[in-house]
């Protein structure tokens, strides 16, 4: 079990005024930036801004108290936005609640069991594959509120999306068009467009996230009465003043069965989520991490989060770079941030409901384009076969189906094309006999590289037990690393059939840990000599001594 030791007991430790006082600007500066996002993720997510504000404010301080990163900042995520919102429709919004809860306790688990590392067993390839693919789904989930359209609610299926776009295509609103792409320019050009009034102003604009004065825009647009167009209010009744109290998720019993898979899928999605953000922090500050506390915290903010109507949360990089960038010292600044929503939600929730919801549309598709890492496909053409049908097949799968058959068809087509590699590395070759003629002579064969099921067949083609290249053989077992136990029932297979030709099969300079299966297996008792030779003149001078010419 994994010994429990947040981050934060050893960041308090020398704990200063100035630490504070980093902290506390960091705290503010990323609580400010989370604003938007954890309501415009939540509302991509197929719930209330509300939800999501709760999520990022209980998420980002129980992770800041309980994780194993120093920097990092939890809340709503951009990589849960379509599986949430496939997944809200297909069971219910109380089950999809119940099944971030079974989540959160798969990754209390996984991280007391010290499973944080097979986390990283996940190619990268497939990883950038669905970074990408989410990306898509964030962007395509915004065409509805970009561009003003008269759609009440988007399906969940991809395909169901074009053609419901497609056909509302006709009845886009002019103000929530030129309102998104406003939005969009300020998010690009700001702050860069301070630069001709010098460095100070810039430096000035970078404090002030672009997202937030989109959203100010935004509010001074609609309380003018300036343009209409829908608003967080017209659609959702505003945000309330106030944080929930705990309640129990309202549970559809009759297909409460169907959480598990989606349980085990958010769980997967925030693991890999939530450590990949560690991992990019750790790289910031010159930290290392400790994978599992951070997949413990990440799971006790899940099984908690849903009692107050939030969903599921991970590890954000966005947010968690903000705060590395505006000078966090300690998980006290995650929780600074959290206090800073809070506060936010509790004085300006009315000024909320004036949030036009192409403004927030807006910033989702800024945080879209700039999630992916699009340059991946130009350099697909650099790499083989295997990887390019990696990288297109989770991204394809993800977009079309969901993230679950995406990461499985991946990590298992990822494997198969690794065995197919490591089998490939297997080589068997036949020396010059020593001595003698067919069926008289002790055959030598070098064997080298892993020895496992995947290469049984390269086996039995060289050691072919209906043609046995000679009556004895020696097999030179040096250069081979690895050898399971289907590869060892070769062997004993072949030992057997050259002892109906009243020969024997000797091995020499095999490693330990080959050694030791063959000892363990019982196959050592059936060698010439009953050892394995140290080389290849000690097990010759044993077949002499066993059969004398």
């Amino acid at each position: 079990m994994t010994p429990f030791r947040p981050a934060l007991f050893d960041s308090l430790r020398g704990y200063q005024a100035s630490d504070f006082r980093a902290d506390l600007a960091a705290g503010v500066t990323v609580g400010v930036v989370a604003l938007p996002l954890a309501m415009a993720f939540g509302i991509a997510s197929g719930v209330s801004p509300a939800q999501g504000l709760v999520t990022a404010i209980i998420a980002g301080f129980i992770v800041a108290l309980l994780g194993g990163s120093k920097v990092q900042i939890a809340g709503p995520a951009g990589a849960f936005v379509g599986l949430l919102y496939t997944l809200g429709e297909r069971i219910g919004a109380g089950n999809l609640l119940l099944a971030t809860m079974l989540a959160g306790v798969l990754l209390v688990l996984a991280g007391a069991l010290r499973l944080g590392r097979i986390i990283r067993f996940v190619p990268v390839v497939i990883i950038t594959g669905f970074t990408n693919s989410i990306a898509v789904i964030i962007a395509l989930q915004q065409f509805r509120d970009f561009f003003g359209l008269p759609i009440e609610k988007m399906p969940a299926d991809f395909f169901a999306q074009i053609h419901t776009l497609a056909s509302h295509a006709q009845q886009a609103d002019v103000a929530a068009l030129l309102l998104g792409f406003f939005s969009l320019l300020i998010l690009q050009w700001w702050p860069k467009s301070f630069r001709q009034y010098g460095s100070r102003w810039q430096e000035v604009a970078k404090q002030i996230p672009g997202t937030v004065i989109v959203l100010l825009l935004g509010i001074v647009l609609i309380s003018c009465d300036l343009i209409q167009v829908p608003t967080i209010g017209s659609r959702f009744g505003g945000i309330p003043a106030s944080l929930p109290y705990p309640t129990a998720p309202d549970v559809d019993w009759s297909k409460v069965r169907e959480i598990l898979v989606p349980a085990i899928s958010i769980a997967l999605l925030c693991g890999i989520e939530s450590l990949l953000c560690a991992r990019m922090a750790d790289s910031l500050i010159r930290e290392r991490h400790n994978a599992d506390q951070e997949l413990i915290a990440q799971g006790v903010a899940n099984m908690l989060v849903p009692l107050f109507g939030g969903i599921a949360a991970t590890g954000t990089i966005a947010r968690t770079v903000t705060n590395v960038r505006s000078g966090a010292r300690s998980p006290i600044s995650a929780v600074v941030h959290s206090i800073t929503l809070m506060l936010i939600v509790l004085v300006a929730a009315p000024l909320a409901a004036n949030i036009p919801l192409a403004a927030l549309a807006a910033v989702l598709l800024f945080v879209a384009y700039h999630m992916g890492d699009w340059q991946a496909f130009a350099r697909l053409k650099a790499f083989s076969v295997p990887h390019r049908t990696l990288m297109i097949g989770s991204f394809a799968l993800t977009v079309v189906f969901d993230l679950t058959i995406a990461v499985q068809v991946g990590v298992g087509l990822a494997c198969l094309l690794f065995l197919h590699r490591m089998a490939s590395l297997t080589n068997l070759q036949w020396l010059e006999p020593l001595r003698g003629e067919r069926r008289e002579t002790i055959a030598l064969c070098q064997l080298s590289g892993p020895l496992f099921f995947g290469s049984v067949d390269r086996m039995e083609a060289v050691l072919d037990a209906n043609e046995p290249r000679a009556q004895h053989i020696i097999l030179d077992m040096q250069a081979v690393s690895y050898l399971d136990t289907s590869a060892l029932e070769v062997l004993t297979q072949y030992k057997d059939v050259l002892a109906t030709l009243g020969g024997g099969l000797a091995i020499c300079g095999a490693p330990d840990n080959v050694a030791s299966l063959i000892a363990r297996s019982g196959l050592l008792k059936d060698l010439v000599g009953q050892t394995i030779y140290k080389n290849l003149g000690d097990a010759k001078s044993a077949f002499d001594a066993a059969w004398p010419h």
